[in-house]
């Protein structure tokens, strides 16, 4: 051994203090396969694990005669032997160093190893440490899985050594960093020029990109011209791009920034592009409750609404049409430039089976098809297309009885007359009574309100009497009016009585009768009768007297001659 190297020996230990976990200087004087033999200035030398000076690229970081910070585990193990630490030193040395980081507001470096709930676990040499994810970037972000891997830059801003406990700001140090930057790059910004930035982190909303000491916010809608639905699908982490400034508050110190603005808008002129009523090739770009979008060029979509793409199922949803990235015919159907908005339509590109049938159908018509729905207004009819027809209430039978409703069921194939087609409405009326004749309209046409009839009693009470007066046809008579009456015949079932229409109620299909009505008018008829005939008798009488007097005029004249 050198004179050198003795003296080191001399001058480190004669300071050393022997206390068990002290940490001590120790020199290396050999080094073996398996071990690490340090002098440390005790009865005996220490015998260190060759692992623990392993550097992490996996190189021994020693040679014969260095220097290390040992921790004195134990003076006499029991064999003689000294037991030393080099692992427990050098996280004494790392405790140090926080410790003093934390005091003077140092910098230091760690490893990111993995995102945990709240944050991420750092590695500070050996020492685990926490990052809260409010403290991992200027902006806070959800996604913090792109710095996993990486060594960075924090400031310690909590220390509890007892329980292991070290939190850590990354955000900090950037903000330290960025500061004098950040100042000079605002100063030059402005509105409308054309930078260069790397993503720094996606969110929902959009993206944040680094411009070299300043985050600026690329909004999703500024992405692209076409819908996305999540800026992964355009952009990727650590991208590096050009973006153009769109809003820039300089008090606030934020920027806006934009990708689609470097080309030009794909809508300037989109009327005179897209006629209306002219159909174009599509793309499916997104489907939704209410429809589905599709891309008609380059950053240009229009709405399928779910009214436009079926004529007859309304309701039908757009993935049982049509999936993502189909490829479809469509049908422009208006076209809103200042409001950014088209409308297509699918279904007018196959034939309307409402004009169809309004132009193979009259009124009139007699058709049939099976009963589809049956609603309290009425029952619809599937017809020729698919199409529906209504048979309102009103139209099943000439009485509008609920039982004739109440009969009829779903899947029942029937009959009956086309009434109007509005085939702009997607309407078609039907009727099941104007299949028969209407007895009582008939009837009613026939015999008007005063006309003298003949019926034939079917039931009575003590209220009124029913008479038939023809097959489906039934008036009533009031039982105090046949009482009054001077009939002399008994009340009974099929008794014959003449009456008269005393008045006609359409609306409820009554005919109201009467035997007063009836006498009332033969003692007009009577009245009138003898007047007739005393008018005859007057008159045959002063023909009589005339012809008497001219007689006997005559026969005068006659003598004096």
């Amino acid at each position: 051994m050198s004179v050198n190297f003795e003296q080191l020996l001399d001058e480190n230990l004669s300071t050393v203090i022997m206390k068990t976990g002290s940490l001590v200087t120790g020199i290396v004087i050999d080094i073996q396969d398996n071990h690490v033999v340090v002098h440390v200035g005790l009865k005996s030398e220490a015998a260190v694990p060759v692992s623990e000076f392993y550097n992490e690229s996996g190189e021994l970081d020693i040679e014969v005669g260095d220097e290390v910070q040992l921790t004195l585990e134990a003076i006499e193990d029991g064999h003689g032997n000294t037991r030393v630490s080099r692992e427990k030193a050098i996280k004494q040395e790392v405790w140090k160093r926080i410790e003093d980081s934390l005091a003077q507001e140092t910098i230091l470096k760690g490893l990111i190893t993995s995102s945990v709930k709240g944050g991420m676990t750092v590695d500070v040499q050996g020492i685990k440490a926490f990052l809260p994810g409010s403290l991992a970037e200027v902006i806070p972000t959800k996604d913090l899985e792109h710095l996993v891997g990486n060594y960075e830059e924090f400031k310690v801003i909590k220390l509890d050594k007892d329980k292991n406990n070290v939190v850590l700001s990354r955000k900090a140090v950037l903000q330290e960093v960025n500061s004098e930057e950040r100042e000079k790059l605002l100063s030059t910004l402005a509105e409308g020029q054309v930078v260069k930035g790397v993503v720094k982190n996606l969110t929902d909303y959009g993206a944040f990109v680094d411009l070299g000491g300043i985050d600026g916010l690329l909004h999703i809608t500024d992405i692209s011209w076409s819908r996305i639905n999540h800026p992964s699908e355009a952009i990727k982490i650590g991208q590096e791009m050009e973006v153009k400034i769109i809003k820039y508050d300089q008090e606030e110190k934020k920027v806006s920034l934009g990708i689609k603005q470097l080309i030009e808008d794909p809508w300037v002129g989109i009327e005179a592009k897209f006629p209306l009523n002219t159909s174009v090739m599509a793309t499916v770009t997104n489907l939704t409750d209410y429809g589905f979008f599709a891309e008609i060029e380059q950053g240009v979509e229009g709405l399928v609404h779910v009214s436009e793409i079926d004529w007859t199922n309304k309701n039908i949803h757009p993935s049982k049409v049509v999936q993502l990235k189909d490829k479809v015919e469509v049908m422009i159907l208006e076209v809103d430039e200042e409001k950014r908005r088209i409308s297509l339509g699918l279904k007018q590109l196959t034939e309307n089976p409402w004009q169809v049938f309004a132009h193979t159908h009259k009124e009139g018509d007699r058709v049939n098809g099976a009963i589809k729905s049956i609603t309290d207004f009425g029952v619809f009819i599937e017809l020729e297309g698919g199409i529906d027809g209504l048979v309102h209430l009103s139209d099943i039978s000439w009485d509008e009885s609920e039982d004739e409703l109440r009969a009829l069921n779903k899947g029942d194939v029937i009959d009956a007359l086309v009434l109007s087609v509005e085939a702009e409405r997607e309407r078609i009326s039907l009727g099941i009574k104007q299949l028969i004749s209407d007895a009582y309209g008939d009837y009613v046409e026939a015999h008007s309100k005063g006309s003298r009839v003949v019926g034939k009693v079917l039931d009575f009470d003590d209220q009124k009497i029913n008479l038939l007066l023809a097959e489906g046809v039934v008036g009533s008579l009031q039982q105090k009016d046949f009482i009054n009456s001077a009939a002399d015949d008994s009340l009974e079932e099929g008794l014959e009585i003449e009456v008269v229409v005393a008045n006609i109620n359409r609306k409820d299909r009554e005919i109201i009768l009467s035997l007063r009505a009836l006498e009332k008018q033969e003692e007009k008829s009577a009245l009138k009768d003898n007047a007739q005939k005393n008018k005859e008798i007057e008159e045959a009488t002063k023909s009589n007297i005339g012809d008497l007097i001219k007689a006997e005029m005559e026969d005068t004249e006659s003598e004096d001659e």
